[in-house]
């Protein structure tokens, strides 16, 4: 079983061998999780030739007993924080991360990954824009880019919006106060699938069939990332381990207007492919509130740029996050 113990780990450092393709064995028979473990095939399967920095697992408290977690990468103040969409969680950017070689915080949302769940729930973004705030303050000794993906994101501009002293500039990836539930449904109809999976085939299996353009061995480090496996066997995602698990669109109420009102640098990186969520009306919508704003299309990515084309963000958010 996986224990989530509340301390720090720290990777090995060094670099690793440059691999041209990886292959791994998709099946679990010994199911065992380190998640520091994985990094050299992030950077085989990418060709990255690039040390491993350090890396450790923080908490901090945001409300009364609960925490927020993440990874820490680096030894230095960080440069950058990373905000996942609904149903991932930090590892979500680790190829990012490796690719950037600069230090940064990947923050897991709550009811994500190792943090605790919101009494809100797992799609309040009001809820989880003061945790992640509360959390910041104890993160960063300044104002930070501030990059958020899809649930990330809608939380990342209210957290611009009240607390522009902890955001020097503001990344969208394939999101904008625009997404709605049927612009989402192919998302949430995934995530919200079955509340539990007899194997790890299973799990795996479903997500390959969600995913066809990824890699198998990349889909299995994400799951193990982001799944946990019962004491029966059975296998259930991090996010769907406390009810309510549900994920929905979240209503946007006054997004558009807030996102107007800020006044960092803000960047929109938009998935041209199909599973993104972002189509021309939200593009215009964008640029019609924030004419100084910047809008990147990144073809070949859908709605999970980091996934799919993680090494071209990394170079974005070098160009845009200051």
């Amino acid at each position: 079983m996986p224990v989530d113990e509340r301390g720090g780990a720290t990777s090995p450092g060094g670099g690793a061998p440059r691999a041209a393709s990886v292959f791994y064995d998709a099946s679990v028979s010994d199911y065992s999780y380190d998640e520091f473990s994985f990094f050299p095939e992030n950077l085989g399967e990418w060709e990255l030739d690039v040390p491993i920095p350090s890396v450790r697992r923080f908490f901090v408290a945001v409300d009364g007993l609960r925490q927020l977690s993440g990874l820490s990468w680096g030894d230095a103040s960080p440069e950058l924080v990373l905000l996942h969409g609904g149903a991932q969680n930090a590892h979500t950017f680790d190829t990012v991360a490796l690719a950037l070689q600069r230090p940064l915080v990947a923050i897991d949302l709550p009811g994500h990954g190792h943090s605790d769940a919101s009494p809100y729930g797992p799609s309040a973004i009001a809820s989880h824009a003061s945790d992640v705030a509360i959390a910041l303050e104890q993160l960063i000794d300044g104002p930070r880019a501030l990059v958020g993906m899809s649930l990330g994101g809608l939380t990342a501009i209210l957290v611009a919006h009240a607390r522009p002293d902890l955001v020097s500039s503001l990344v969208l990836i394939d999101i904008t106060p625009g997404v709605n539930h049927d612009k989402a449904k192919h998302i949430t109809d995934f995530i919200n699938g079955p509340a539990s999976f007899d194997d790890f085939d299973a799990l795996l299996e479903r997500t390959v069939a969600f995913n066809p353009t990824r890699s198998v061995s990349s889909l299995r480090r994400g799951i193990l990332h982001n799944a946990l496996r019962r004491r029966d066997g059975s296998w259930v995602w991090r996010h769907q381990q406390h009810p309510p698990s549900t994920l929905v669109a979240p209503d946007p109420g006054d997004l558009w207007s807030k996102l107007a009102e800020l006044t960092m640098p803000v960047t929109l990186l938009r998935g041209m492919a199909s599973g993104s969520v972002v189509d021309d009306d939200d593009e215009a919508e964008l640029l019609g509130r924030l004419p100084g704003a910047h809008v990147i299309r990144v073809a070949g990515a859908g709605h999970s740029i980091q996934g799919d084309a993680p090494l071209e963000l990394a170079a974005l958010l070098n160009r845009f996050c200051v």
